[in-house]
């Protein structure tokens, strides 16, 4: 494994094996390694010493660092200021089985957004500017450490959730806002799937600015401490804001969600655990060899999604972004597989396999095939940007 130290060596050693068309196994501190595809390389590449915030404006809300540096770094710098990383990153080092630290390039890279996703965009709609390295070993810029920049193809968002197919970033830099100084969660106990997600539409629909809403069955919501108690299934509403306001506005909502069941509202200290447990996926039961999928539909799909694969294969899970993520666990199986492309094929959505073993996650598609039109006009960005196909060969589809 090779670790470059600075942009200048990185663009050296792509461009070795550019020159030696020899594939190349890009990663950071690899604690997604366990996800997606797995690579067959002659050559390791980590970004964990390019490591190192480059600069942090608190006043114009961005910053800029290396992309090995590690996301806990950058969120204790934020939060010192009173600040976060707008979509709430998810850290799925546990569910992966990986004690390592997650790093920016590997967040950005692999497009993750936590529950803020519904209310404030994803990951991808917060990066400004990145520098990386193309499959040829040259170095390319995009966007700036501005907020209003024009800068024609947007290779932020090219990159964002490529898993460095394309380049290898060496340099993000990232939006980010004040944090919010009081968190507050309705929660309405004992609904059904679909009687939730009405109620979360509703919650959603309502002018009191809900950032996350999610349902937790039965079975999910006795994994998390902060919801356990109300002994059922749980319906959440989060609302983030100045402390007045939302003491407020969750009174209100409480209200206007009575039609769907006495709710709680749970304060500052349990919406911060419950919610870091929902971002990192902790409420979903799976076993050590279960198979892991997210599935993304439109919210009122969402409980039909859950049926079916309960049917299917007794799958566990929850619903996320208002019922239109899916978590998704169940048997490694090929059978367990088609049945959760099924669903989410049936109701115009897409899926991700987050976690299986080698054996079915090479196999199978990991992500959904590109329509033609689409597929080829991904090949031919690949053929622009890594004409010999050799970062990260076969991680997100065999071939690419």
């Amino acid at each position: 494994m090779f670790a470059p130290n600075s942009e200048a060596e990185l663009a050296q050693a792509i461009g070795a094996a550019y020159a030696a068309a020899e594939p190349v196994w890009v990663h950071g501190q690899g604690s997604k390694a366990q996800s997606m595809r797995s690579v067959q390389a002659a050559r390791s590449l980590s970004t964990r010493n390019l490591s190192g915030i480059e600069l942090y404006s608190p006043k114009e809300l961005i910053f800029s660092a290396q992309s090995g540096t590690k996301v806990s770094e950058i969120e204790a710098m934020l939060a010192a200021n009173d600040q976060h990383m707008i979509a709430e990153t998810p850290d799925f080092s546990a569910l992966l089985g990986s004690t390592a630290p997650q790093t920016l390039g590997g967040v950005v890279a692999a497009g993750l957004s936590g529950p803020r996703r519904i209310s404030l965009g994803a990951t991808r709609d917060h990066v400004m500017g990145v520098r990386a390295v193309n499959g040829l070993g040259e170095t390319i810029r995009s966007g700036g450490r501005v907020l209003k920049n024009v800068t024609g193809l947007d290779i932020c968002k090219l990159l964002t959730g490529s898993h460095g197919t394309l380049a290898v970033m060496s340099e993000i830099t990232m939006k980010v806002l004040p944090a919010p100084e009081r968190r507050a969660t309705v929660a309405i106990a004992g609904l059904d799937p679909v009687r939730a997600v009405a109620a979360l539409a509703a919650a959603l629909g309502s002018p009191y600015a809900v950032s996350a809403a999610a349902y937790l069955p039965a079975q999910a919501a006795a994994r998390v401490p902060a919801v356990a108690w109300l002994q059922g299934s749980v319906t959440l509403a989060r609302i983030e804001d100045f402390t007045p306001s939302v003491a407020y506005r969750a009174d209100r909502l409480r209200s206007d969600l009575a039609a769907f069941g006495v709710a709680e509202i749970l304060d500052d200290a349990a919406s911060r655990a419950l919610w870091a447990a929902v971002r990192d996926a902790q409420p979903l039961a799976a076993a050590p060899d279960d198979a892991i999928w997210r599935v993304s539909v439109r919210p009122s799909a969402g409980p039909r999604v859950v049926a079916a694969l309960e049917a299917a294969f007794g799958a566990a899970g929850f619903l996320d972004w208002g019922g239109g993520l899916v978590w998704v666990a169940g048997p490694a199986t090929d059978a367990a597989h088609a049945a959760v492309m099924a669903a989410a094929l049936r109701e115009g959505g897409t899926w991700q396999l987050l976690r299986g073993p080698d054996a079915l996650r090479n196999a199978v598609a990991v992500i959904p095939p590109e329509p033609d039109a689409m597929a080829r006009i991904s090949a031919r960005v690949k053929l622009a940007f890594d004409p010999k196909s050799i970062l990260n060969p076969g991680r997100m589809r065999a071939g690419l």
